[in-house]
């Protein structure tokens, strides 16, 4: 095993048993057969019990709804973004050459894909205990340095429950328009709801981000339309 995967090793604070794995988890499927698709949907589900585990040491009082959406903060493509960049991933990645070209090493959606592979695989190599301590030296020094009010619902999340509270059918997305190279995509997405004959429109990195941004402006439209004398109030 060469040296970038033996320092790979020290920051993960795992020693493989197999070798093999760790191979594994670092490769895309452009590379070839034996790639990290398999490990990436095991450890998804290690790293939600991880995450689940520690949030509720750390946060006694919170109810589930409270710890839900916290973990689903901690878990979603961009904090994984950030901690696959914490561990040097994009030096160690094996992809094709066209992918690489393409700036695959740097693409958030492989970056995190790639994390949980590697939770994956040092769960499969050593058990639950070293993969709940990688996920505390990735995520718990936030989780402690934080209260769970902090963490508020993301747009998405409050638009639905807002239109569900009026028993209003929930919002529809579709792409309008994606612009540059596919390492670097800017999104383009409208969020509607058809039912009121509203709309609104957000960009982004990616397609969640560009969501987010288009729920959180029709979010705000609907609300001042809720005030007394706006349309929906009328």
């Amino acid at each position: 095993m060469d040296q970038r995967l033996d320092a790979l090793q020290a920051r993960l604070g795992h020693r493989f048993e197999d070798a093999g794995l760790l191979q594994r988890a670092l490769t895309h499927r452009s590379f070839g057969a034996d790639h990290n698709e398999r490990l990436e949907f095991l450890g998804d589900a290690v790293l939600n019990l991880a995450v689940s585990s520690l949030l509720f040491d750390r946060f006694a009082g919170s109810d589930e709804g409270d710890l839900t959406r916290v973990r689903a903060h901690l878990v979603r493509e961009d904090s994984l973004h950030r901690a696959a960049l914490q561990l040097g991933l994009p030096e160690v990645l094996r992809l094709s050459e066209g992918e690489a070209r393409g700036g695959g090493a740097q693409r958030p959606s492989i970056l995190a894909d790639a994390v949980e592979a590697v939770v994956g695989a040092v769960y499969l190599d050593g058990g639950f205990e070293p993969a709940l301590q990688l996920v505390r030296q990735l995520f718990g020094e936030l989780i402690a340095g934080s209260d769970a009010d902090s963490w508020s619902k993301d747009p998405k999340t409050e638009l639905q429950e807002w239109l569900q509270a009026r028993r209003i059918p929930v919002p529809s997305y579709r792409i309008v328009a994606t612009r540059g190279q596919a390492h670097a995509q800017t999104f383009e997405v409208e969020c509607a709801a058809p039912t009121l004959g509203v709309s609104e429109q957000g960009e982004g990195r990616s397609r969640r981000a560009a969501e987010q941004e288009a729920a959180r402006r029709l979010l705000i439209k609907l609300k001042a339309s809720d005030r007394p004398g706006g349309p929906l109030r009328s």
